[in-house]
C-alpha cells in the first residue's frame, strides 16, 4: 500500500525512532508498504518516519548505473542500524522525499561500516562507500530526527527556509 510522505516542516520528522523488537508480519507489511511508497515517489531510500512511523526501519534501492533503473533484488531493508565506523569525506547533491524538489550539496563520510538486522532478524555487518554510504547516512539521520537540510551552511539554510516558506504559501 502506498503511504503518504511526511513533508517538512512536519514535527514528526524530528522524532527519534524507536528500536524494533518484533520481527513479525506487521514489520514485513511496513517494509513492503515503504518499498511501494518509495518506488511510487521515485525515491532511492525511505525511512519509516517519513511515512509517520517512528520505528528504526529504512530501505535503500539504488538505481543500477548500467540499466538506469531500480531492481527489487537490489533492495536493502535495514532494521535498527548502527554506524560503527566512518572515514573519508565526500560531497553529494542530495534530495529528500520529505523536502520535495529541493537539492543541495551535503558533506558526508565517504566510507562507512554498519550493523543492522534484516526483516527476519538476522544481523548483518557491511561496509559501504559511494552513493550507498551517502544514502545509508541520509536515511539513518531520519531515524535520529534529522534532515539533510540541517547540514547546510547557515546562509544556505536561511535561503532554503525563505524559499520553502514561499513555496508552502503558494499551495
Amino acid at each position: 500500500m502506498i503511504r503518504e510522505i511526511v513533508v517538512y516542516p512536519d514535527k514528526r520528522l524530528k522524532l527519534v525512532s524507536k528500536e524494533i523488537k518484533e520481527f513479525d508480519e506487521k514489520l514485513h507489511t511496513l517494509l513492503d508498504d515503504m518499498y511501494e511508497t518509495m518506488i511510487a515517489k521515485n525515491g532511492i531510500g525511505l525511512a519509516a518516519i517519513q511515512i509517520g512511523i517512528d520505528l528504526q526501519a529504512l530501505i535503500i534501492n539504488l538505481v543500477r548505473e548500467d540499466e538506469e533503473k531500480q531492481f527489487k533484488e537490489d533492495l536493502i531493508e535495514v532494521i535498527n542500524p548502527k554506524i560503527l565506523e566512518m572515514d573519508g569525506e565526500t560531497t553529494y547533491q542530495e534530495g529528500c522525499l520529505s523536502v520535495p524538489e529541493y537539492y543541495d550539496d551535503v558533506k558526508r563520510a565517504e566510507h562507512i561500516k554498519v550493523s543492522f538486522f534484516d526483516r527476519e532478524g538476522k544481523e548483518h555487518i557491511k561496509e559501504y562507500d559511494g552513493l550507498m554510504a551517502i544514502a545509508f547516512q541520509h536515511e539513518t539521520d531520519h531515524l535520529n530526527g534529522h534532515l539533510f537540510i540541517e547540514k547546510l551552511s547557515f546562509l544556505k539554510r536561511k535561503k532554503f527556509e525563505k524559499e520553502w516558506k514561499k513555496k508552502l504559501k503558494k499551495k
